[in-house]
């Protein structure tokens, strides 16, 4: 899906959320306290596997987009690697080492799928999962997946899961780096034609690097989810506290 321009104004971002309901609910009142319930909020992908809850995650999700909220959803690896599972036969991202599938527990399948009451671990035959799952992920869901944007512009600023192809313009980025890059992007220290702003690689804190600004602080890991809030230039990190400025390390 290609990229959308906005008028100017405030604009939220929340990094990725892995399954961590509880995480969002609070990151998403932290947004309400700094802008309201109108609030325009981007979420950054990796809205499933790892945490206990990735089915709540995508019901409030859903909910927030059938009640007409300012919400605009980008796709991340994990989603993708979700959504890929759920055709028939189930597929394989090939971005994944060959050791590995969505299921293992490195990727996080499992807690995804636990989370519908499909339960994959000791299981030998990949064919009997998929079809529990089938059975039991709704519809709407499946759809949620396959409907994610892989972008969305906003005066200057760039909303992308991983980050972008240096020197690549950006309505030319391929699906396969939205998701997945990191070596080619982070190493890049020139101006990208707007302000890169995504999640992917966890950083310990909310980090500002002058070209990219990156909000995964690993809730994948169980760490606390981050939230940001964009008006022009500048940037800041949301706590209980108020604002914090996110400026170039």
């Amino acid at each position: 899906m290609t990229s959308e321009t906005k008028t100017s104004g405030s604009i939220y971002a929340i990094g990725d959320i892995h399954g961590q309901l509880a995480e969002l609910h609070r990151v998403l009142d932290l947004i309400e306290k700094d802008g309201g319930k109108d609030a325009q909020i981007v979420f950054l992908g990796d809205y499933t596997d790892r945490g206990p809850d990735s089915r709540g995650v995508i019901d409030l999700l859903i909910e927030g987009k059938n009640t007409g909220r300012n919400w605009t959803f980008i796709k991340g690896n994990h989603d993708h690697m979700f959504e890929l599972f759920m055709q028939s036969p189930p597929q394989h991202d090939p971005q994944i080492i060959t050791e590995l599938y969505w299921l293992h527990p490195r990727l996080g399948g499992d807690t995804t799928l636990a989370s519908y009451g499909v339960i994959s671990t000791g299981r030998t035959r990949l064919m009997d999962t998929h079809a529990e799952a089938l059975a039991a992920v709704p519809q709407a869901h499946v759809d949620f997946l396959k409907e994610l944007s892989l972008s969305y512009t906003h005066e200057d600023l760039f909303f992308c899961h991983a980050g972008v192809r240096p020197e690549v313009p950006l309505d030319q980025q391929r699906l396969e780096d939205l998701i997945w890059i990191r070596k080619g992007f982070h190493e890049y220290t020139a101006a990208h034609p707007k302000m890169i702003v995504h999640g992917h690689t966890i950083v310990e804190e909310a980090t500002h690097y002058g070209n990219r600004i990156n909000l995964d602080t690993g809730a994948g890991k169980f760490k606390p989810l981050t939230t940001a809030v964009f008006e022009g230039d500048k940037a800041w990190t949301l706590s209980e506290t108020g604002r914090k400025e996110l400026t170039p390390a």
